[in-house]
């Protein structure tokens, strides 16, 4: 009985969350050193006077980041900390140039800042399906014997070592891309609404908090439109300093184009939706004047359980804003809050 209890559900949820969805990771990544240059003579029977033919150490490979489609956590490095690319191969006799390290190119979702973790300092923004930058050069591969062969200095006997690849301690930070980001308190319907318009599948239940990580679903209309949509997690009272899983997840709302915030028009708390309106807003203000300046669709969710309307109008004449009635469990209007999202998008793109 204990073990279906929702707080007992919540608390094994955000285990597994956990797991499944990281987004911050620090590791340490080292570009491959460089070869050693090689120091011979030519040995050929009948030549009994052969010149250096030390070649050239080969170029040790240089790490990179590759922002790709398919991946949406930085889960692969929960458990993966080091990462380095292969060193470049040591030059050697009969003029023979060391083979050159394989670059390591690390791939990440797209929406994952770099940062030196030491210097705190910005590197990249891979903000874009694609984009790939190079964070550690490969070291330069020693010059061979031969290389120094002069008119005044025939055997040089020396050569060059390889130089080191470059190292970093870096900070990687995951913000989602999404056109549309849900914001609300938990329970207002976000779950049910993303699901009702896209082919994701949140978790959906009676009792808070049942999304514990961000979802994205991409929303598909006729003619080959379609934008993103994701699901952020419940935001409470105090959720800019730490308070609930807010903290967590508000800065994965800063690249979406527009804010729906979504209303619950009867609380089971108990709660007043024109309240609870102002204290998410003041939690976006509070975190980021940017973010509380993006464009906001103020959407009132479960109008199926106010049949004759009169909620919903009180709502639009308190809050003196457009309000677009929707019901996320039947599908009622949420057609047409897709076609208004669309074009809000569309124009939110062409401004950039």
């Amino acid at each position: 009985m204990v073990a279906h209890h929702p707080f007992f559900i919540y608390k094994h949820a955000i285990r597994h969350t956990r797991i499944m969805f990281i987004d911050k990771a620090k590791i340490w990544v080292k570009a491959g050193d460089g070869g050693n240059g090689c120091m011979s003579f030519r040995r050929e029977k009948f030549i009994p006077k052969g010149g250096p033919d030390g070649g050239d150490g080969g170029k040790g490979g240089s790490v990179y980041f590759h922002a790709v489609e398919d991946l949406d956590t930085l889960m692969d490095f929960a458990g993966k900390h080091h990462w380095r690319a292969q060193n470049g191969q040591g030059g050697s006799g009969n003029n023979k140039h060391g083979a050159n390290g394989q670059d390591l190119i690390i791939k990440v979702p797209p929406g994952t800042l770099i940062y030196d973790a030491e210097l705190e300092l910005p590197l990249k923004d891979l903000n874009e399906i694609g984009m790939k930058v190079c964070i550690c050069r490969g070291g330069r591969g020693g010059k061979g014997n031969k290389a120094f062969a002069t008119s005044t200095n025939q055997t040089p006997r020396y050569a060059e070592p390889g130089k080191k690849g470059q190292e970093r301690n870096l900070r990687l930070e995951l913000k989602l891309i999404a056109d549309v980001g849900i914001v609300g308190l938990p329970n207002a319907g976000k779950s049910t609404l993303i699901a009702r318009c896209s082919a994701a599948r949140p978790k959906i239940a009676d009792y808070p908090f049942t999304t514990l990580e961000p979802v994205l679903g991409i929303v598909e209309l006729s003619d080959y439109r379609r934008f993103v949509m994701a699901d952020i997690p419940g935001l409470i009272e105090g959720s800019h300093k730490g308070a609930g899983l807010g903290i967590e997840f508000l800065k994965h709302i800063e690249r979406t184009r527009i804010i729906v915030h979504i209303l619950d028009i009867m609380p089971t708390v108990g709660s007043d939706p024109i309240g609870n309106y102002r204290a998410i807003r003041s939690e976006l203000e509070q975190y980021s004047k940017k973010l509380a300046q993006k464009e906001e669709v103020i959407v009132a969710n479960k109008i199926d359980l106010d049949p004759d309307g009169k909620i919903v109008e009180d709502l639009k004449k308190k809050l003196k804003k457009t309000v677009y009635p929707i019901s996320a469990i039947t599908g009622k209007r949420v057609k047409e809050l897709t076609e208004i999202l669309w074009q809000k998008v569309k124009g939110a793109k062409a401004g950039k």
